[in-house]
C-alpha cells in the first residue's frame, strides 16, 4: 500500500514561507472587500477574481508540494510555478492600482472606506510577496533547466499579460487598415507567446523539429519589429484630427486608446529586453 509522504520544506523554505504569506494576504484582501459588499461592476469583479484565483492556486501549489504529489502531474512543475508566481504578481499589482482608483473616494472617513483602504494596503503587500517569490525562484545566470524561471521566460509571461490588458482596452477600430494592422500584431504576438508558455509547461518543446533557442531569438526579433511599427502607427492614427472629449470618464474611448499606447510601449521594451537576454543565452557561452 502506498504511503503518503509529507515534505515540510514546502512550508519551511523561503519560497514556502513566501507562499504562506501570499495566501494569508490574498485571503484578508478579498475578505475585507467582501465585507463592504461594494465590489460590483467589471473592475470590482476583476479585483475579487484576482485575489480569489491567486489564493486558490497558491493553496493548491503548497498542498501538492507538501504531499509530494506534483511529480505525478504531466507538466514541468518548476516552469508552472515560475509562470504562476509571475502572473500572480502582475495580476495583484494591477488590482492594487485599479481597486483604490475605482472604489475609494475622497475624503475617506467611513468604516467602509477604511476597510477598502486596508484591503488596498494588504493587496500591495501581497504583490510584494509574489514578487519576492519570483526573485527566489528565478534561475541563476547560466541555468536554463527551467525556461520560464529565466529572464526571457518571465518576460514571456509579462508580454502575454500586457497583451491581455491591451485587448481589454481595445474599442472599435473601424475600417482603418492601420489600426487593424495594430490589432493583428497584438493578436499574433499574444497567440505565439501563449503557445510558447503552454508548450513549455506541458514539456512539448523538446519535440520541436528545429533549434528551439534560435527560433525564439528569431521570433523575439520579429515581434520587436512588429511592435515597433505599432508603437508609431497606433497613436498616429488613433489621435489624428481628434481631441480629448470633455468630460472623459473611465470608459472614455480616448483614455482607453491612450492606455493602449502606453501598454504597447511597455511590451515593446519587454520584447527588446527579451531579445537581448535570449540572444545572450544562445550565443554567449557562460564559463564554467
Amino acid at each position: 500500500m502506498a504511503v503518503m509522504r509529507v515534505n515540510l520544506r514546502a512550508l519551511t523554505s523561503w519560497v514556502g514561507i513566501t507562499r504562506i504569506f501570499a495566501i494569508v494576504l490574498s485571503c484578508i484582501a478579498f475578505s475585507l472587500v467582501a465585507s463592504t459588499e461594494d465590489y460590483g461592476g467589471a473592475y470590482g469583479t476583476w479585483c475579487m477574481f484576482t485575489w480569489c484565483f491567486c489564493f486558490a492556486v497558491t493553496v493548491l501549489i503548497v498542498l501538492l508540494e507538501l504531499l509530494e504529489l506534483y511529480p505525478k502531474l504531466p507538466l514541468s512543475w518548476d516552469d508552472f510555478t515560475s509562470a504562476f508566481s509571475m502572473l500572480a504578481a502582475l495580476m495583484i499589482f494591477t488590482t492594487s492600482v485599479v481597486f483604490p482608483s475605482t472604489f475609494i473616494s475622497s475624503p475617506c472617513n467611513s468604516d467602509k472606506c477604511a476597510r477598502q483602504a486596508a484591503a488596498t494596503a494588504i493587496s500591495c503587500l501581497c504583490f510584494l510577496a509574489y514578487a519576492l517569490e519570483v526573485g527566489l525562484t528565478r534561475a541563476k545566470p547560466g541555468d536554463i533547466s527551467s525556461f520560464l524561471s529565466t529572464v526571457p521566460g518571465l518576460l514571456k509571461v509579462f508580454e502575454a499579460y500586457v497583451a491581455c490588458l491591451i485587448f481589454s482596452l481595445l474599442d472599435n477600430v473601424g475600417s482603418q487598415p492601420a489600426l487593424q494592422w495594430c490589432v493583428a500584431v497584438y493578436a499574433i504576438c499574444f497567440i505565439i507567446t501563449l503557445l510558447i508558455i503552454i508548450m513549455t509547461i506541458g514539456r512539448c518543446l523538446a519535440y520541436m523539429p528545429c533549434a528551439l533557442e534560435k527560433m525564439l531569438v528569431g521570433y523575439n526579433a520579429l515581434a520587436l519589429v512588429m511592435y515597433l511599427t505599432v508603437t508609431v502607427i497606433w497613436p498616429l492614427y488613433s489621435f489624428r484630427n481628434t481631441r480629448r472629449p470633455n468630460p472623459c470618464g473611465a470608459n472614455c474611448w480616448w483614455n482607453k486608446r491612450l492606455g493602449v499606447t502606453f501598454l504597447t510601449i511597455f511590451n515593446l521594451l519587454a520584447y527588446l529586453v527579451d531579445l537581448v537576454y535570449s540572444t545572450k543565452m544562445v550565443f554567449v557561452t557562460v564559463p564554467t
